[in-house]
């Protein structure tokens, strides 16, 4: 996802005044081009297994080396030295997301859930106004509405099918998707990056197949593969996101995280035979172009704060 794949608990850390712009750069776009190759395996196991035991399949097949990397970081004592409370919400959200994102995915082509989730930096500007107290002014409210408009061209509903249904699951997704990355503006104060991506897989690995025990279906061997795939591009995404941002400008590295339109678009076509209409392409357009322009105004307002 980023927008939606990338992990927000992945923008934290802060970049150094020497950092290399171009290789931040590199690294963010391999970085989607990982996670958006675990989307397609992720869509892949959406038509065999339920959405929920697909999040739970995504988040414990993770874990391992999350718990890894975490120790290798910041040591278990760094793992435990987190806020529960806060950590647990935000696992519960990734329940959510993944949920909406994957049930999405068996509905709709890659491009277009790609495309619509796009709208979730629009969602998070909105969602810090009463959660963080942030001011907005009026041009960055008229880049929220365009690109709420641009949502409405990408997935065009009509009144019954999957295409409504579709849409309705991708933007509780990305609603979930940006309530979590508010949370983590208010976690990054005191929690460390791995423990966040660690916690958030293992609670949502952890709830989500708690909750789709009921009507578990046993996993074909021939798909173990995929479920391996989704594990390690997951992480290696993660860890590519987190040493972007990390070595570059956030204002920079961010905009990259649109060229998942363009791995998707590549996807769907080589692999499913569907390509995005013009509609999708124009609205697709919109979005990006407002969340570019948020980003820009974030920019602004970070540089005019600055003592």
């Amino acid at each position: 996802m980023r927008t939606r794949h990338p992990d927000p608990a992945d923008t934290a850390p802060a970049a150094s005044p020497d950092s290399h712009s171009g290789r931040a750069v590199l690294l963010m776009v391999l970085a989607i081009g990982l996670l958006a190759c675990m989307d397609g395996m992720l869509k892949a196991l959406s038509a065999h297994y339920p959405a929920i035991q697909v999040s739970a399949l995504r988040g414990l097949s993770s874990l391992p080396f999350a718990f890894a990397w975490a120790l290798w970081r910041i040591g278990a004592r760094g793992l435990l030295r987190v806020r529960w409370s806060l950590q647990l919400l935000r696992g519960v959200l990734g329940v959510g997301m993944m949920v909406g994102f994957i049930s999405a995915l068996a509905a709709m082509p890659l491009s277009t859930v790609y495309a619509a989730f796009f709208v979730a930096p629009l969602i998070v500007t909105l969602l810090a106004i009463p959660l963080l107290g942030e001011r907005i002014g009026p041009r960055r409210w008229t880049a929220i509405a365009m690109g709420l408009a641009g949502v409405l061209l990408v997935l065009r509903p009509d009144a019954v099918g999957l295409s409504l249904w579709g849409g309705l699951a991708v933007l509780g997704s990305a609603f979930c998707y940006a309530l979590s990355a508010v949370l983590v503006r208010i976690l990054g104060r005191t929690d460390a990056t791995p423990s966040m991506v660690f916690w958030m897989l293992a609670v949502m690995g952890t709830v989500a197949a708690v909750l789709a025990a009921p009507a578990w279906r046993p996993i074909d061997t021939a798909h173990w593969p995929l479920i391996a795939g989704v594990g390690v591009l997951g992480m290696l995404g993660q860890v590519a996101i987190t040493e972007a941002f990390r070595q570059g400008e956030a204002s920079v590295v961010a905009p990259f995280e649109y060229t998942a339109l363009l791995y998707s678009v590549a996807m769907d076509a080589m692999i499913w035979g569907v390509l995005p209409d013009r509609l999708t392409w124009a609205g697709a357009g919109v979005i990006v172009a407002s969340g570019l322009y948020l980003l820009r105004r974030e920019r602004v307002h970070a540089e005019a704060e600055k003592p």
